[in-house]
């Protein structure tokens, strides 16, 4: 389910939390052991990609 975005490719925070949103609602609201792993490490990179955004200039 949650996909890991080349190397050279940053998400931007709204891809991850598209994605989050997807990961809750596959779930049904209440997510597994293995699910909760991929929960965090979605949120985590849904924060950074939030930081960076605030550190972009807007184009």
């Amino acid at each position: 389910m949650a996909t890991i975005p080349p190397p050279d490719r940053r998400r931007t925070a709204d891809e991850v939390n598209e994605e989050i949103r997807a990961l809750w609602l596959h779930a049904g609201g209440r997510l597994r052991p293995d699910e909760r792993l991929v929960y965090e490490r979605l949120v985590t990179e849904w924060a950074e990609a939030e930081a960076n955004s605030s550190r972009t200039p807007a184009a």
